[in-house]
C-alpha cells in the first residue's frame, strides 16, 4: 500500500491516489448527510484528532520523545480562544474589581465599558496565531527540564505536566475567575469566514448567496483544509534538515551529538513545534463546540492521541492520519452498531452499547498491536524501498567485489 503514496518512487501512481482520495474527502459530507448530520460531526471531531496526532507525531514519531501530556497544549489553545471570544473576559474583570479594586478599575478604564460588560470578542483568525505561539512557548517550557530524561522518566514528567494544566484550568476560578473552574466556559463565538458564521445565523445551515449547506459540512471543509495544511507542513518538516536531525536523535542521541547536532535546541524545537499544532486544534475545538470544560482535556485524551500515533505507525504521516481517523470514528461506529447487531442475533440487547463499545474498542487495539506491532501503516524501511536498475546493478557489483 505504501507505493500508492510514494511520490518519489511512483509519482504518477501516488499523485493519482492523492487526487482520488481528495475527491472522496470532498464528496463525503454530501453522501453522509443522507444518513444524518451526526456522522459528519463525528468526522469533524476526527479531523481535529488527526491534527493533534500529526502534532504529537513530531515529538514522538520524528524525535522519539515520549509525551503523555500532549493534551495540555490542546487545552491551552482552547482556553485562550474561550477567554478572548466569549463573555468570560468580562467575568474575569468583575472578579478583579471585587478582589483588587485598583487593578480592576484601571483595566476597565483601559479596555472600556463595553468589554467590561460583554467581554472580548476577537476574530478567531487573530487568536489562532497567539494560540500556536502560546502553546509553543509552553512546549518549550515543558521540554527545558526534560532534556536529560529519556523513556519512562520523560513519560512521567510529561504526564505530570498534562495533569498540572488540567488542574489549573479546573481551579483558576478564584480569587480571579479566569477559567470559570469546573463549570467551564460557554457562549464561545463560532468561526466566521468573511463575516459568514459557520454555525449558521439562527439555524443549522450556512447560507452563501443562494446556496445553503449544513453547519457541520461547513466546519468539515474548514477542518479538512487545516488537516491538509498540517500534513503539508509535516511532510516538509520530515524531509528538511531539522527533520533529519529529529530522526538522528530518535535513533541514537549520543551519536547525533557526536555528529555536531545541538540536541538541546533540537529537542526544544520538537516540543515547541508539536505543541503549536495542539494550540491551533484547541482553538478550532473551542469555536466548534461553543463550550469547553476541564473534562475535555483529561489524561485519557492524551493516551488516545498517543494511541493514534502508535497504532497508525510512528513517524509515518499517512499511518498517523489513518490511526487518527480509525480511533476517532471506530468508537462511534461501534456505538451505533452493537445494539442492532444484538437484536438481530439474540432478539434483545444483552449488553449495554456503551459497555460493549469500550470492550470491543480495547480488544481491537490489543489485537492490532499483537498482529502488527509496528502499526497499521508503518514507515517503509530503507531496505524495502525499490531501487532503480542502475542502483541494483551497482549494489550487485559491490557485492561481487567484496
Amino acid at each position: 500500500m505504501a507505493h500508492y503514496f510514494d511520490t518519489a518512487a511512483h509519482p504518477r501512481k501516488a499523485y493519482g491516489s492523492l487526487i482520488a482520495l481528495l475527491i472522496v474527502a470532498l464528496l463525503f459530507p454530501f453522501v453522509a448527510q443522507h444518513f444524518g448530520n451526526s456522522w459528519v460531526r463525528i468526522v469533524d471531531l476526527a479531523l481535529l484528532y488527526i491534527m493533534l496526532a500529526l502534532g504529537l507525531n513530531v515529538v514522538v514519531g520524528f524525535a522519539g520523545l515520549l509525551d503523555l501530556g500532549y493534551i495540555a497544549f490542546y487545552a491551552i489553545g482552547a482556553y485562550l480562544t474561550a477567554l478572548l471570544s466569549s463573555p468570560q473576559f468580562a467575568m474575569m474583570l468583575e472578579s478583579l474589581v471585587n478582589q483588587y479594586p485598583v487593578v480592576g478599575e484601571a483595566l476597565i478604564t483601559w479596555f472600556g465599558p463595553d468589554i467590561a460588560q460583554d467581554g472580548i470578542h476577537l476574530s478567531l483568525w487573530i487568536i489562532v496565531p497567539f494560540s500556536a505561539l502560546l502553546a509553543g512557548i509552553f512546549g518549550a517550557v515543558l521540554g527545558a527540564p526534560t532534556l536529560k530524561l529519556r523513556g519512562d522518566y520523560l513519560a512521567i514528567v510529561t504526564l505530570g505536566f498534562g495533569e498540572i494544566i488540567r488542574i489549573f484550568m479546573n481551579n483558576l476560578n478564584g480569587p480571579i475567575n479566569i477559567t470559570n473552574g469546573p463549570q467551564g466556559i460557554n457562549m464561545i463565538d463560532p468561526i466566521r469566514i468573511f463575516g459568514v458564521s459557520l454555525a449558521g445565523e439562527g439555524s443549522d445551515y450556512v447560507t452563501i448567496g443562494t446556496y445553503a449547506i449544513p453547519s457541520v459540512n461547513a466546519y468539515y471543509f474548514l477542518f479538512l483544509l487545516l488537516c491538509i495544511a498540517s500534513i503539508f507542513i509535516s511532510v516538509r518538516l520530515q524531509h528538511s534538515r531539522l527533520g533529519r536531525a529529529f530522526v538522528a536523535i530518535r535513533e541514537d542521541e549520543t551519536a547525533a551529538k557526536a555528529m555536531g547536532i545541538n540536541t538541546r535546541n533540537v529537542k526544544l524545537l520538537a516540543f515547541a513545534m508539536g505543541a503549536s499544532f495542539g494550540g491551533v486544534a484547541g482553538s478550532m475545538f473551542a469555536s466548534f463546540q461553543g463550550f469547553i470544560s476541564p473534562e475535555s482535556f483529561s489524561l485519557t485524551e492524551s493516551i488516545a492521541v498517543l494511541a493514534m500515533v502508535v497504532l497508525g505507525g510512528m513517524g509515518h504521516i499517512p499511518g498517523v492520519v489513518l490511526g487518527g481517523l480509525l480511533l476517532a470514528v471506530l468508537p462511534e461506529v461501534l456505538r451505533h452498531g452493537v445494539e442492532p447487531l444484538q437484536r438481530t442475533l439474540f432478539g434483545q440487547v444483552i449488553v449495554d452499547a456503551e459497555v460493549l463499545r469500550q470492550l470491543l474498542y480495547g480488544l481491537a487495539m490489543v489485537m492490532i498491536m499483537l498482529t502488527r506491532p509496528a502499526g497499521l501503516w508503518p514507515a517503509p524501511r530503507s531496505e524495502d524501498r525499490p531501487m532503480a536498475d542502475g542502483e541494483a546493478g551497482k549494489q550487485s557489483t559491490d557485492v561481487v567485489a567484496i
